[in-house]
């Protein structure tokens, strides 16, 4: 690299002074010595126009075409005149200019804060140019603008052509028919044009196939005409008249397509893959249509190195130029002009010859922008001139779609027919401004000279980029994320993130949980879920089912068998998984356990071993298409056995499975097992081998994938002091960055991590016991995000940061308080660029972090906090004490209890059940169901304890006790708890004959029973109701529902409870409580709760291990859900379609197995048939007598109750035809 042969006035050397006068030229005049040699000038002087505004500009011209790769800026010698920011512009003719921008956003550059010292700038992609012109922006207010400039470049050769874009205007290249060298094909090529379409390049091949480059609308598209179809499309608003790099990089059916500096990498269809080029043609279009070909300049056309235009040139036999081609490139002059902002104003004079015969307009205009004034005119008078105050708002419309970037022209004719207006001395525009481009104006057929408007010879402007179209495409390429749909002004971009799956400015972060671990601590319940197990990564959501009932949390992914061909010797089945291979791999990595069944029923069908020791039968399974596997479920991978051989109880003891006896016996037998092994998983291919032999019968099962667990969730590290830290690689995230973790600490402040560079940093921190700093800095200065919590953030619970940037904007999120945002700055730096460690937990001249932190996410990737501190002093892997954030899930006297990774709802103490004791515990009772609850007997507890005979008698002895259900029934009246001790005291719950709830205590038994009556009326309406008691001695309360009712007792202890009845028929009653009983209750119960023991749900879940007795039908249902409006009706079931074990080929699996089992218990059947049929008889006849004899008891208890006025009920059945009847049991499926 070398300086080019530019003016210097940095008067290093002198040989950057040997360029003339005339290479040097600027829009004012100069002052200062600046052309005179060295050792005159004495390194004095400088360029300083008269004018110090923002139009004035310096023009280097460098003689021919330069790859420029830097620029240095000086302020003018000995004064106080130098510039602070300033643009560059380069182009080839001396028009069209071409502003540069870095990070194809920043327009600016930085210049001096002085004038002696050098800042010099090296350009992130250089540029190749024959012109530089440097336009002040800034500079030192004491001063005026004031410059000495070098560029820095190499030289540059090009070989160039062009095409007139007539049909017969190509350039043909025929491959020798010589085989290839390599598989590797490179093409490349420079373009620029000023028409939006044409075929810029077209590749033929054997067979008919072939790949166009096409220009359409300003972008370049790859298309495979063969197959009629785009393979991709990059680029936009090529027509700008600029020199834009093409390459096509082929290896196979991969293909690579830059366009200048973006790349896109494509799948070409298979056959491509062995084809060889034949004929590469350029400019020319596959049909007649003259619009399709390529009307423009080539440069530099390499095929694998090989320049095509050079031996066009040398008029190589395989270079084929047909048509106008000439080798230089002629470019047609056109001037625009750029309207950047609402400042911008271009004023000409009116037409004055031709003003009373009309007026005609013309010019072309492109814009982002929807909306925008094009042109405003004064209408001629009829006594001559032009009316001042005057506004005319005549609106006409012609085009739609015009906001799309593209070139369009408008004819504007105004005729001698008459126009009257209003006069209005207020005149608004009602439009928009205007930011665009314009070219090619012409007034009354007079083109406007916008070179003379430049030199202020013409007109008048301001704020305007004249000779230059100033606009840029901020979506191509596109920053809207994960399928955004990208939309744009002239200034500002927007992404439409809707159905996406993803939020935020550019779509970056995910809307859904990573897991359904994190779903269940968000308070969720089973149900489908989507989860995204990268975040912000490229894998898409998926939906899955999530099992959240005890320790397990499932996905579950649908099976699709795929059907054998018929007539072959083996049956292959392939097994396609409703999610992608990306999808699949990531949950089983996250996961903490996977597993899948497979299961092998056979009759003479062996299914590993053979004589020779290879397998009739093997599987695939793993990532991609899976490896051969040639275990069984059950069994070790490698293994080549079934479960039953690494048990060691296979039906031979001479082969490690099962099946591989190969008998011919009269029942099935069966290997099966699940496959846990998450390297092997999911299992791809299944080939039976030995199922051909006369005889043989066979059949598979193969499972759902089952994961659970996430691994990433609960990795956490704890930082004991606050220099302590962990250390990971460099941070990348130079466009957009997402950053997550959870953390909890006693500490009131300190930094939570911290990345930095050169210039940029990054840094989240908790800068006091309720804010959460958010700061960063990617060459525009620091930028910070902050929220603040009502709350103390150190309070030793969980608490979530979730932090994103973006080219857009920053945004903070603490817990669930509103995201903080904060704009990215217009026009300015956008890449984060950092080289330094990432450290977690500490930070550069900051105060540590001192505490928890958990499951930490940098752009969707899991850091393994865990891992480093297991070996870095100062930090502990792990972090105990969950329930303190998580316990509030535990619904309903459910208890938290901690575990290592976790924790978990203890619900044996609580009424209610689920994995937050959340669900409802809830049976239908018919008129003959009753539930018992059986306490220990005095004697027993005390022969079974050692405990103080007080402590004893606490536990049976009570002095207050606390009371609650839940019911629906139309029945009045009904008995729906009863509580009895060994003294014959009790505690009845019933509805009585008003429709009222009434509480009956029976606290001494040589009083009559106490009656408390609730105020509530109409119990019996079918809703849900729901009851609490509490008594504390001899102070009761009763509420229903949202009515309380309070009474005092004459006794207040109730002795050694001994029974619990639910719908009771207890012989031990009083007599109106028995009469009351007889009747039954029909309805629905849930969550009845006393004290700590809840009976109901004793009975429905663990009827084997707890003291109850079941009376009659009990069937568990939901009818005890507010949320039920029919409490009869049946309960609502989530069938989970495609998460049933996929079925058997022609479903043999479930029949084979039933006819077995039929067959080996027939044998005992038919032994003791008899005996069986004898007891049946005797306990049929029993029970018809006993039945009989109870309906007769209950229809004289029924008259009995009719007819008794004086005492206490009157049955109200008003069951409907919603009525418990019509209650079934259901199925369940998980």
């Amino acid at each position: 690299m070398w300086p080019t042969n530019v003016p210097s006035f940095s008067l290093e050397s002198e040989a950057e002074h040997n360029l003339s006068q005339e290479s040097l030229h600027s829009n004012k005049s100069l002052t200062g010595c600046c052309f005179l040699p060295p050792s005159l000038s004495a390194g004095a002087g400088g360029w300083s126009p008269l004018t110090s505004d923002r139009y004035q500009w310096l023009q280097v011209d460098l003689g021919e075409r330069t790859k420029i790769t830097a620029v240095a800026t000086q302020g003018r010698y000995g004064s106080s005149d130098w510039l602070t920011s300033y643009l560059l512009m380069f182009s080839d003719t001396g028009h069209n200019w071409k502003q540069y921008r870095q990070e194809d956003s920043i327009g600016s550059f930085p210049g001096n804060s002085n004038a002696d010292s050098v800042v010099q700038y090296k350009l992130q992609q250089p540029t190749i140019a024959r012109l530089l012109r440097l336009l002040p922006l800034d500079w030192n207010p004491s001063g005026r603008i004031g410059l000495r400039l070098e560029t820095y470049g190499c030289p540059y050769t090009s070989d160039v052509v062009s095409l007139d874009g007539s049909s017969s205007s190509s350039l043909v290249y025929r491959l020798s028919p010589a085989p290839k060298q390599t598989s590797k094909e490179v093409i490349s090529l420079k373009f620029k044009t000023l028409r939006n379409s044409g075929t810029l390049l077209h590749a033929k091949g054997q067979g008919g196939l072939s790949l166009s480059l096409e220009l359409e609308r300003g972008k370049l598209l790859l298309l495979s005409p063969s197959e009629a179809r785009r393979l991709a499309s990059l680029g936009s608003l090529l027509d700008d008249q600029h020199w834009h790099h093409v390459t096509v990089e082929r290896r196979n059916v991969h293909l690579n397509l830059t366009v200048d500096k973006h790349t896109e990498r494509v799948q070409i269809p298979a056959e491509f893959g062995h084809t060889d080029i034949e004929q590469l043609s350029v400019g020319a279009a596959l049909s007649s249509d003259s619009k399709r070909t390529f009307h423009g300049c080539l440069e530099n056309l390499l095929y694998n190195g090989l320049n095509l235009i050079e031996r066009a040139k040398h008029n190589n036999p395989q270079v084929t130029l047909t048509g106008n081609v000439t080798f230089s490139c002629a470019e047609s002059v056109s001037v625009a002009v750029t309207f950047p902002g609402p400042q911008s104003f271009l004023q000409l004079p009116g037409a004055t010859a031709s003003s009373s015969e009309g007026m005609a307009i013309r010019f072309q205009f492109r814009t982002w922008n929807k909306a925008g004034l094009l042109l405003t005119f004064g209408l001629p008078h009829k006594g001559g001139g032009v009316r001042k105050h005057e506004c005319c708002f005549y609106y006409c419309s012609s085009g739609s779609a015009l906001s799309d970037g593209q070139w369009h022209s408008v004819e504007l004719t105004l005729g001698q027919g008459r126009l009257t207006v209003d006069d209005g001395q207020d005149c608004r525009n009602p439009f928009d401004i205007f930011q665009g481009c314009m070219r090619l104006l012409t007034v009354d057929d007079q083109p406007v000279d916008l070179i003379l408007v430049q030199q202020r010879l013409l007109g008048n402007y301001s704020h305007l980029q004249i000779d230059m179209c100033g606009i840029i495409d901020r979506c191509s390429p596109s920053h809207c994320e994960h399928g955004g749909r990208c939309s744009q002004s002239w200034t500002v971009f927007h992404c439409n993130c809707s159905d996406s799956g993803y939020s935020g400015a550019t779509c970056h972060s995910s809307v859904y949980e990573q897991s359904c671990e994190a779903y269940k601590h968000n308070g969720n319940t089973s149900g489908h879920f989507y989860i995204d197990v990268d975040g912000s990564g490229p894998i898409r959501p998926q939906l899955v089912y999530c099992n959240m009932t005890g320790d397990t949390h499932t996905l579950l992914f649908q099976l699709t068998r795929v059907r054998p061909s018929p007539g072959v010797n083996q049956h292959i089945v392939h097994f396609d998984y409703s999610s992608q291979e990306e999808q699949l791999s990531a949950v089983t990595s996250q996961s903490q356990h996977c597993e899948q069944e497979l299961s092998y029923q056979c009759r003479k069908s062996r299914l590993l071993n053979t004589p020779e020791g290879s397998p009739f039968s093997w599987w695939l399974g793993g990532p991609g298409s899976g490896g051969l596997q040639t275990y069984w479920g059950g069994a070790h991978p490698g293994s080549q056995q079934c479960a039953c051989g690494l048990q060691g109880d296979c039906v031979d003891p001479q082969h490690y499975c099962n099946c591989d006896a190969d008998r011919l016996e009269w029942y099935w037998a069966e290997d099966s097992g699940l496959v846990s092994h998450k390297e092997s998983l999911p299992v791809r291919s299944l080939v039976l081998g030995d199922i051909q032999r006369p005889g043989s019968e066979a059949a598979y099962k193969v499972g759902p994938l089952r994961c659970h667990g996430d691994k990433n969730f609960w990795n956490a590290a704890f930082f004991d002091k606050e220099t302590s830290y962990l250390h990971f690689p460099t941070f990348h995230g130079e466009l957009s960055a997402d950053i997550s973790f959870l953390f909890k600490t006693t500490a009131s402040s300190g930094v939570f991590l911290e990345n930095l560079g050169i210039k940029d940093f990054i840094r989240i921190e908790l800068s006091s016991s309720t804010k959460v700093l958010f700061s960063f800095d990617v060459g525009n200065g620091p930028l910070e995000v902050s929220v603040e919590s009502s709350v103390s953030l150190n309070d030793n619970r969980w608490h979530r940061v979730r932090a994103e940037r973006n080219v857009k904007e920053a945004s903070l999120r603490l817990d669930e308080l509103p995201a903080a945002t904060q704009e990215a700055p217009a026009d300015g730096h956008f890449h984060l660029q950092l080289n330094s460690q990432l450290f977690i937990g500490t930070a550069s001249r900051q105060k540590g972090f001192r505490g928890c932190i958990r499951s930490l996410q940098l752009n969707g990737v899991t850091l393994d906090l865990e891992e480093r501190a297991r070996i870095t002093p100062g930090v502990r892997p792990g972090c105990p004490g969950h329930c303190s954030s998580y316990g509030s899930l535990c619904q309903n006297q459910g208890r938290c209890v901690e575990r290592a990774n976790g924790f978990h709802c203890d619900c044996s103490l609580s009424a209610y059940t689920g994995v937050f004791c959340h669900a409802e515990v809830s049976a239908i009772f018919k008129s003959d169901t009753s539930v018992s609850y059986t306490f220990k007997e005095p004697y027993e507890i005390i022969r079974n304890s050692s405990a103080l005979p007080s402590s004893i008698y606490s536990d049976v002895t009570l002095r207050g006790e606390n009371v609650s259900l839940s019911f629906r029934t139309n029945q009045s009246p009904a008995l729906l708890l009863y509580i009895s001790s060994y003294h014959r005291e009790y505690l009845a719950l019933l509805i009585n004959k008003h429709d009222e709830l009434e509480v009956r205590y029976k606290l001494d038994g040589s009083r009559e029973a106490e009656v408390l009556s609730s105020r509530v009326r109409g119990l019996s309406n079918g809703q849900l109701h729901t009851v609490t008691i509490r008594r504390l001695t001899n102070s009761v309360s009763v509420q229903v529902t949202h009515t309380h009712t309070h009474t005092h007792l004459h006794k207040s202890i109730l002795i050694f409870i001994s029974h619990l009845f639910l719908s009771s028929d207890s012989d031990d009653l009083d007599p109106d409580l028995a009469r009351l009983a007889a009747l039954g209750f029909t309805g629905c119960l849930s969550v009845v709760r006393f004290n700590s023991i809840s009976p109901l749900k004793a009975a429905l879940l663990h009827p084997d291990s707890s003291p109850v007795a079941i009376t009659g039908p009990l069937v568990r249902s939901n009818c005890g859900s507010p949320a039920s409006a029919n409490p009869y009706a049946a309960e609502n079931t989530h069938h989970l379609s495609g998460q049933r074990t996929a079925p058997f080929h022609n479903q043999p699996f479930d029949g084979f197995n039933l006819f077995r089992k039929l067959l080996n218990v027939l044998c005992l059947a038919g032994v003791i048939a008899v005996v069986i049929f004898v007891l049946l008889s005797g306990l049929a006849i029993t029970a018809r007598f006993l039945y009989r004899r109870k309906e007769t008891y209950r229809n004289q208890e029924v008259k009995g109750v009719k007819q008794d006025d004086s005492q206490d009920f009157t049955f109200n059945n008003q069951t409907d035809s919603q009525n418990v009847s019509g209650e079934r049991r259901k199925e369940y499926f998980t």
